[in-house]
């Protein structure tokens, strides 16, 4: 997924003289708080502030003024304008360079807690992009897409997990607007790659996050269509949504509260949940026992069963003592190596061989997430290479890539309730060069575990829009977790 808050199409005609219509450069919908700054050049001309306003659902806000909404969602499929004053309005088919800055930071990615009631820091997510455009009236029409997978082995009785998808793995495709949220599902069906969906309720609720009752008829009408299941309901708690504080105790309870109303209006019997704070889970508890709804705590790279953070979740969930609590189990936790798909998008940002080799040897290292991230920025700069140009990318080359030993799921398989069964590409041999799908596979059957694998493919976090079909690449995995899972219970 291209890190930009503008694409080809985006510079349209307005009568006070041009506007870009702006893209969310995250996979899931943001406040609008988390926009700390954007500025614009036309043709190497600076804009000054005062000349720009983004106008988003009716309203008008400065660029100063962004900071503050925290109560005004960006949804992922919104394009809200961002509208540049000039002496005379820009005429249809006019050629002009525009250059895009922009500084987000990430509301649920909480780097380190506030302090003396401050904010906390979070990720942040850096824009720079310089492109030759076209006014245009209006966006691209979407590309038509063509099935080029076979009808997948039918699932047996015998076979071990239950398979899906989360709609994630079409994250690029959902925010270019190439699907609607029925068409997604139109196409997972034609692909015969459910029958379990996953959301992130922050990318596909429109209205996240609450759940509608239109988005609620539209759901159900598609389940009744397709004969879905709903496997698991993604929630994140978007503790840095205000600038100037994090959430409070009593806010992130209310915040999760009404997620977990969501899931059971949608039918969901299992929540993904990111916080497992003590204090926070004896409050939910109650709720999710209302609910009949189970919680389960993401395990995902850079961490694995054993890391510290997870050591302290397994003394809550043990203190707590409830049926309900569980983990989600992340693939990306336990890779060989670096995704190719990642190293092919750095190297597309500006990397050498150098930077590339020296990026995947701090990976290997047993220092921490922050100590890689940091040294690896470090390196940059020394070699006089803006940090910047990666976008989120010398961050995520870290914390979306762990190294654990697949073996470690076995120490905690009686209390995996989910899977995210992440990868980035399957190659012409039907692998994951990545990750070692057949191994995982051997752990999980014999530890027991029945219950879904839910298909991530997460290389639209590194990927061109269109560079890969997602939903054929699930399908193509769904194979190669078919032919594991048979191969290894045909020798148990």
């Amino acid at each position: 997924m291209p890190n930009g808050l503008i694409q080809q199409d985006s510079l349209r005609a307005h009568p006070d003289g041009v506007a870009l219509a702006l893209t969310l450069p995250w996979y899931r919908s943001l406040w609008l708080s988390s926009v700390s700054t954007i500025s614009v050049t036309v043709d190497g001309e600076e804009v000054p502030p005062e000349d720009l306003r983004v106008e988003l659902d009716g309203r008008t806000y400065r660029i100063d003024e962004l900071p503050e909404q925290s109560e005004t969602l960006w949804f992922l499929q919104q394009h809200p304008l961002l509208v540049v004053r000039r002496d005379r309005p820009l005429a249809l088919g006019e050629a002009h360079r525009i250059g895009i800055a922009g500084d987000l930071r990430l509301p649920y990615m909480q780097i380190a807690p506030g302090a003396d009631g401050g904010p906390g820091m979070y990720v942040p997510n850096v824009v720079r992009q310089s492109l030759d455009l076209t006014v245009r009236q209006g966006p691209d029409a979407a590309p038509a897409l063509v099935s080029e997978a076979a009808p997948p082995p039918p699932a047996t009785e015998s076979d071990p997990f239950r398979l899906g998808l989360t709609l994630y793995s079409a994250s690029a495709e959902f925010r270019a607007g190439w699907f609607d949220f029925d068409g997604l599902l139109d196409r997972v069906a034609e692909l015969d790659i459910g029958p379990g969906i996953e959301i992130v309720a922050s990318q596909m609720v429109p209205t996240y996050p609450v759940v509608s009752d239109d988005f609620l008829r539209t759901w159900r009408a598609a389940f009744d269509r397709h004969g879905f299941d709903a496997s698991s309901f993604g929630a994140n708690l978007d503790m840095g949504r205000r600038r100037d504080r994090d959430m409070t105790p009593d806010e992130e309870f209310e915040f999760s509260e009404l997620l977990f109303e969501g899931a059971k209006k949608l039918g969901f019997p299992l929540v993904r949940i990111q916080s497992a704070k003590p204090e926070l889970l004896r409050r939910l508890l109650p709720v999710a026992e209302r609910l009949e709804l189970q919680l389960a705590y993401e395990i995902h790279a850079p961490m694995g069963p054993n890391s510290e953070p997870i050591l302290r979740v397994r003394e809550t969930y043990a203190e707590l003592d409830s049926p309900l609590l569980g983990f989600v189990a992340d693939f990306s936790s336990t890779m060989h190596s670096m995704s190719p798909t990642l190293l092919r998008a750095v190297r597309r940002a500006g990397l050498d061989d150098e930077a590339v080799g020296r990026l995947q040897e701090i990976w290997a290292t047993d220092a921490t997430m922050r100590e890689r991230q940091e040294e690896f920025i470090g390196y940059l700069r020394g070699r006089d290479f803006d940090p910047g140009r990666l976008g989120s990318f010398a961050h995520l080359a870290f914390n979306m890539h762990g190294h654990v030993a697949p073996s470690e799921w076995a120490d905690i398989m009686p209390q995996i309730t989910h899977v995210h069964a992440k990868f980035y590409d399957i190659d012409e041999q039907g692998q994951e060069p990545a990750i070692d799908y057949p191994e995982l596979v051997r752990v999980f059957v014999e530890g027991g575990y029945r219950g879904y694998w839910s298909s991530e493919w997460e290389g639209h976090a590194f990927a061109e829009l269109g560079e890969v079909d997602p939903l054929i690449l699930v399908r193509r995995q769904h194979d190669l977790i078919r032919e594991s899972m048979r191969s290894v219970t045909a020798v148990v």
